[in-house]
């Protein structure tokens, strides 16, 4: 043997042996937009092209710099020039696919950024790898835009793991059902009926709001909304509004809302602005064949009755009477306990008539006919 080919010898000896599929580290000596250069501890450098470093096309030099240390893999030990392809992305898939694998086993929660939004799903990288999670196991609830997910970092569990098939697929919704149902759990063991508590608009419909309290959903009725009138709930309230509710009622997971505050009723100064002889303004809320209704204050109804409104026969109230006009009446009749107020523009019309004018009355004795019964709704 000569002393050339010992000293080649030696020098071969000197590097270390790596084998096509070996896992090495190697240190970046030179960057360019396409390939990288790394000293892996072997005869010959390794290069490491975009293609092999990321799924996406980026220039190396923006994401690698001299001096920086990597893990990959040997591709071909000698691609036919005397140097070592290697793989990055390639083992960030593999390990990817490990760390995936031992979540589906282990119920684990993953964490990743979403990478892309598709028609009907999104996808997301672990350690390179793709896990699919389609819109149906996105939310607990129907989004037609997935765009706002977009670079976000979501948490998701896998719910089927098949590589051969590159079929790996995520669930985020399961994970919201849960975390919503044990929301639910605390709120129920520390609300009661009558309490008062903070919530936010989630929807809003034409017969009331449903109520966000933080763990489960109440209902604000269009009849609880106020003590006036609301006409269309949607013009009260928006998605997003903050409010203090009061919990009317619990029955089972259904929870009754009202923004009817008892110190806030109304009817508890009525007795004092609207006592029987007093002469009162409101105006015209509702009508129906046997009355109109007068709203006197936000809350506070009387009834008109057909009988009241003149001494000249009247048919129906809304042949002399129209929605949101203004009256003036006397109160003939205040009852509390039922609150009930009947009104009669017919005694305030005689009062203030002239003597010669006054109509004959067969039957002075009249009485003011009944609210409620069958044919007239309570007030």
């Amino acid at each position: 043997m000569s002393e050339e080919q010992s000293f080649e010898q030696m020098l071969d000896e000197s590097f270390k042996t790596i084998r096509n599929g070996e896992v090495v580290e190697g240190t970046v000596i030179d960057v360019k937009p396409d390939a990288a250069y790394l000293n892996i501890g072997y005869k010959a450098d390794g290069v490491l092209t975009k293609e092999e470093y990321s799924n996406e096309s980026k220039d190396l030099t923006t994401v690698l710099k001299t001096g920086d240390k990597l893990e990959v893999k040997v591709m071909k030990v000698n691609d036919g020039d005397g140097q070592v392809l290697l793989t990055y992305k390639r083992l960030a898939a593999e390990k990817g696919n490990k760390k995936i694998e031992d979540a589906y086993n282990n119920h684990e929660v993953l964490t990743a950024k979403v990478s892309q939004v598709l028609k009907g799903g999104i996808t997301v990288l672990v350690e390179d790898t793709r896990v699919f999670i389609p819109a149906s196991l996105i939310s607990d609830s129907y989004e037609k835009d997935l765009t706002k997910y977009e670079g976000q970092d979501i948490d998701f569990v896998i719910s089927e793991f098949n590589p051969h098939k590159r079929r790996i697929i995520g669930d985020r919704r399961q994970l919201l059902v849960a975390k919503k149902a044990e929301a639910a759990k605390e709120l129920f063991a520390r609300i009661q009926v009558g309490d008062v508590v903070e919530g936010v608009v989630k929807n809003v419909t034409d017969f009331g709001a449903f109520i966000d309290l933080g763990g489960a959903d109440g209902l604000l009725h269009i009849s609880e909304m106020s003590w006036g009138r609301v006409e269309n709930p949607k013009k009260n309230f928006h998605v997003g509004d903050k409010l203090k509710v009061l919990i009317k009622d619990i029955n089972g997971e259904k929870i009754a809302l009202s923004l009817k505050f008892p110190e806030e009723n109304p009817w508890i100064e009525a007795s004092d602005k609207f006592a029987a002889g007093s002469v009162v303004t409101g105006k015209v809320a509702r009508m129906t064949d046997f009355g109109a209704f007068v709203e006197l204050m936000p809350g506070v109804d009387a009834l008109l009755h057909v009988s009241q409104i003149s001494h000249d026969h009247v048919d129906k109230p809304s042949d002399v009477l129209k929605i949101g006009q203004e009256v003036e009446a006397k109160v003939v009749d205040f009852n509390a306990n039922d609150h009930k107020i009947s009104l009669s523009m017919k005694a305030l019309e005689q009062e203030n008539m002239p003597a010669e004018e006054m109509p004959y009355e067969q039957n002075p004795e009249e009485e003011i006919p009944a609210e409620g019964g069958d044919s007239e709704p309570q007030v």
